[in-house]
């Protein structure tokens, strides 16, 4: 099968260039990249492109946009200071940063950070929201166009673990979830000025996980998570057009496929989404594809699940049916990344693993220690994969 078969059925964002990566998860929201040309083999000799330095924490995947990079973190003694900085990605130079003050809490777990959620962009616009619930809008040349202080607009809207929602943007509209055992809520904010398109009340529980953009029928739909199943939502107005209510995780992310929803769900759960107001239709459910902190990836006609103890699953799209299963070196919070038939994996100390998904088995093909903690999930554009961690930004591309 064709991967780009799955553009016209799911696809996360409008009015970008192919190749571009917009949000969490790459251009389709599944971890899957368009350009397959990525090397293999990682090394610090050969096709290290660059690296730069970061002045702050982050959980946060980069973006690519064009020839440009964008990466938050935050930084302080009480992570207050917001920084949302952009590279050029030909050399690593910096173009541009910009520091905010952190209006709401900034508390959270040693293993996050308040720069946690990753950016969007439409390719006009980049939109980053940090866990003290603070949004700032800013267009490619850093150019301010708007803040938005959520945490004062909803002052209860937080938890003490911090908050890691990333956001995606459909229709003109900018989708947060701020989720928490308190005043937990979804927002529609409209790009171009950050008011409220709408606002719908959410389950008082802390929730990790990011909204999903689904294309189906012709129009666009926001899939909203929580521990208590998937909502769609019309991004314009909050309508919500269907519930699938049978619990799902609060951690792990869905995934889109072709014309399936793969969901955190007793195990892992595929769900047919209609294209009307109808709830999605059940395929399967599998206990033994159960993902940990990692979202599930698709590939093709397969899909891949991590646990946190490093085992990676790999099932069949059409009937949930476990292939084989590989164990990796190492624990994990990072969301693997796939570019043609291979899947990228880092661990949380660091060390990048490369598997050949073709392989009756699985096989690690390559490895490289980049001997930095790192949780954030890599991105991948013009035939180049990043990775982040608290202190650096690392770009490996062709020889």
């Amino acid at each position: 099968m064709n991967l780009k078969t799955l553009l016209p059925l799911f696809a996360g964002c409008v009015a970008l260039h192919a190749g571009d990566w917009p949000q969490f998860r790459g251009p389709h929201g599944n971890g899957l990249a368009d350009d397959p040309a990525i090397p293999t083999t990682l090394n610090l000799t050969n096709n290290l492109a660059w690296r730069a330095n970061l002045p702050g924490e982050g959980l946060s995947s980069p973006i690519i946009i064009g020839d440009r990079v964008f990466v938050t973190c935050s930084g302080g003694l009480k992570q207050q200071t917001l920084h949302v900085i952009c590279f050029k990605a030909a050399d690593g130079a910096k173009i541009w940063e910009r520091k905010f003050w952190a209006t709401g809490r900034t508390m959270c777990h040693d293993k996050t950070s308040v720069a946690a959620g990753t950016p969007a962009s439409d390719g006009r616009y980049v939109v980053a929201m940090f866990s003290s619930s603070d949004v700032v809008c800013l267009d490619l040349d850093g150019n301010v166009i708007w803040l938005r202080g959520l945490g004062r607009d909803y002052p209860n809207a937080s938890n003490s673990l911090g908050l890691s929602s990333s956001l995606v943007i459909a229709d003109g509209v900018v989708v947060a979830q701020v989720e928490n055992d308190s005043e937990s809520f979804a927002a529609g904010l409209d790009l171009k000025s950050g008011v409220n398109r709408w606002k719908l009340d959410r389950p008082r529980k802390a929730n990790w996980t990011s909204p999903v953009v689904l294309k189906i029928g012709g129009r666009e739909l926001v899939a909203l998570q929580s521990s208590q199943g998937i909502a769609a939502v019309e991004p314009a107005t909050g309508k919500i057009l269907w519930n699938y209510a049978d619990g799902t995780s609060s951690i792990p992310s869905s995934a889109p496929g072709e014309n399936v929803l793969f969901v955190p769900a007793h195990g892992l759960t595929a769900l047919q989404p209609d294209a009307g107001n109808e709830p999605p239709k059940r395929l399967w459910q599998s206990g033994q594809l159960r993902p940990g902190t990692a979202s599930p990836v698709v590939l093709g006609e397969k899909i891949f699940t991590l646990n946190d103890g490093g085992v990676l699953t790999c099932g069949e799209t059409a009937t949930g049916n476990r292939l084989w299963q590989l164990r990796m070196k190492g624990e994990f919070s990072a969301t693997p990344v796939a570019a043609g038939k291979f899947l990228y994996c880092v661990n949380e100390k660091g060390l990048v693993q490369v598997v050949d998904t073709t392989k009756p088995e699985g096989e690690v093909v390559s490895e490289l220690d980049l001997t930095e903690k790192i949780l954030c999930t890599p991105s991948i554009a013009g035939g180049a994969i990043y990775f982040r961690s608290d202190t650096r930004l690392w770009k490996f591309g062709k020889s």
